[in-house]
């Protein structure tokens, strides 16, 4: 039987081993932490939103985080130091921008195709992650704003996106929570939202028991390939307190995907690749509804609004996951309470809610990801997926497990 070995256990590594087992192959998956979905696909936005496929290159980007340099609470911050490796990747990110309507409607079509995938995952493997097949509702607080998203809606839809324009009565009609005013806002009735932390721990127990193996604790410290296959050298990382720091594994197999996120970068570069990923932080909060008011008052439908860059999604009756901010500060996983703060504030405005009781966390993006075959033809590079990473995820493991398929048959 033809052997893989999976390196990462985020959503995209699970969801690229379950691919791969239904197909028949024997699967390893190597994660240096204790557990699945312990990096990026820890507390995200909770969102499965194809209406949040416009990609990120465009020259309002840009423009935005060079204005917001000096603003800490922004939406997007940019730390200015010199770094290769960011530079490197702000001048690729902008080369792409001349494809800007074409990248955002292909994301259009896969993340519909995802979604759809997921679904079908979840139900079939009976995993229970507080989903909520409610929509997303984006709103908007002046004409500027909303006249920019029309267009922005008119070729989402061009790319087969279901997502109509709503009026504020009818926001308020949508999620009944909601105590503000605001100029407009568009709907997407199909998109979803849940918990991808129980997702991913759902479904790597469903991949376990189709056979896959897991390897915690573990970090590949070199990676050898000849015509007869990939060797890789695993350590234990500094979470493995069970194993001496010099004990050394080596694990043998037909081929080898990198499912690592920003991790992803550094991987390639032991196999002579170029993967040029850059990590940009995002923040979220927990809210957990400890009384009956705050249960009643939060949003079951998941919202993004589009001035604050902020989404809600709602995280079965107790919880409430708020998320948002952009920050190219490199690997720094720092939790910043200037940039928790504004999360915080924004429940405030647009709730009657307690946050007493809410969790910080922060995670890397792995941004500018890669889906594709390596230099080499036994590595496969599945990376992660920037703000779509749960969204996309499902499709990408089909597409990089077909790939696999296709030059290594079982």
């Amino acid at each position: 039987m033809c052997h893989i070995i999976v390196i990462g256990a985020g959503i995209t590594g699970v969801t690229t081993a379950y691919e791969l087992s239904l197909l028949g192959y024997q699967v390893t998956v190597v994660d240096k932490h204790l557990y699945p979905a312990m990096e990026t696909s820890f507390a995200n936005g909770g969102q499965l939103s194809a209406c949040n496929a416009e990609v990120w290159n465009q020259k309002a980007t840009v423009l935005n985080g060079i204005k917001w340099m000096s603003q800490k609470s922004a939406p997007l911050l940019l730390n200015p130091s010199f770094s290769m490796h960011k530079y490197a990747w702000l001048l690729e990110f902008m080369g792409n921008i001349k494809h800007y309507k074409a990248n955002s409607q292909e994301t259009v079509r896969m993340a519909l195709l995802a979604r759809q995938r997921l679904f079908e995952i979840a139900e079939k493997e009976k995993i229970e992650f507080n989903l909520e097949k409610r929509g997303i509702l984006h709103f908007y607080h002046n004409k500027v704003e909303y006249d920019t998203a029309i267009k922005v809606n008119e070729m989402l839809c061009e790319g087969g996106l279901e997502r109509y324009a709503v009026t504020n009565q009818e926001m308020q009609s949508i999620e009944p929570s909601l105590r503000g005013s605001y100029y407009g806002g568009f709907y997407c009735p199909g998109d979803a939202t849940g918990d991808i932390h129980k997702f991913t721990m759902g479904l790597a127990e469903t991949t376990q028991r189709l056979g896959v193996k897991y390897l915690f604790g573990m970090d590949a410290s070199a990676i050898h390939l000849n015509e007869q296959g990939v060797r890789v050298l695993l350590k234990p990382s500094d979470e493995n307190m069970e194993k001496p720091a010099n004990t050394i594994e080596i694990l043998n197999a037909d081929a080898l995907v990198i499912c690592g996120g920003v991790g992803s970068y550094h991987l390639a570069e032991m196999l002579g690749d170029r993967v040029n990923i850059y990590p940009v932080k995002g923040y979220s909060i927990t809210v957990e509804l400890k009384d009956s008011t705050s249960q009643q008052h939060a949003p079951w439908v998941s919202l993004l609004d589009e001035s604050a860059k902020i989404v809600s999604s709602r995280l079965g009756i107790d919880r409430l996951r708020v998320a948002g901010t952009a920050e190219f500060n490199g690997y720094n996983r720092d939790i910043r309470s200037d940039r928790i703060q504004p999360l915080i504030d924004w429940l405030h405005r647009n709730f009657d809610l307690s946050t007493e009781f809410a969790i910080p966390w922060a995670g890397l993006r792995p941004m500018m990801p890669i889906v594709n075959r390596g230099k080499r033809e036994r590595v496969f590079y599945n990376t992660g997926h920037g703000h779509l990473g749960w969204t996309l995820s499902a499709a990408t493991a089909v597409m990089i497990s077909q790939q696999i398929a296709q030059s290594h048959p079982i």
